[in-house]
């Protein structure tokens, strides 16, 4: 446990970090999950959800709770799919 003053506001700030990266991490996943779930819609419904979510991911890049790789990734396999839609 911390002892010095800065030691346990640091710790305070990481628990608060925590909870905020975990709730951008899981409106990610669920902005993603909206996208194969419009796959079986439509393909107009698909590219909507598409654009949605590649802003979502983009975002959590630059804030750094993912990698830019790791966004960029999952949006170049997402596109992909959307565009193989018949």
């Amino acid at each position: 446990m911390a002892n010095i003053k800065s030691a346990k506001k640091r710790t305070r700030k990481i628990v608060r970090q925590t909870i905020a990266n975990k709730n951008i991490r899981n409106r990610v996943r669920t902005f993603v999950k909206k996208v194969d779930e419009a796959m079986g819609e439509s393909k107009d419904a698909a590219k909507t959800a598409m654009i949605a979510a590649e802003s979502e991911l983009m975002k959590s890049a630059s804030k750094g709770i993912i990698s830019k790789k790791a966004a960029s990734r999952k949006i170049s396999r997402l596109s992909a799919k959307v565009k193989a839609m018949a």
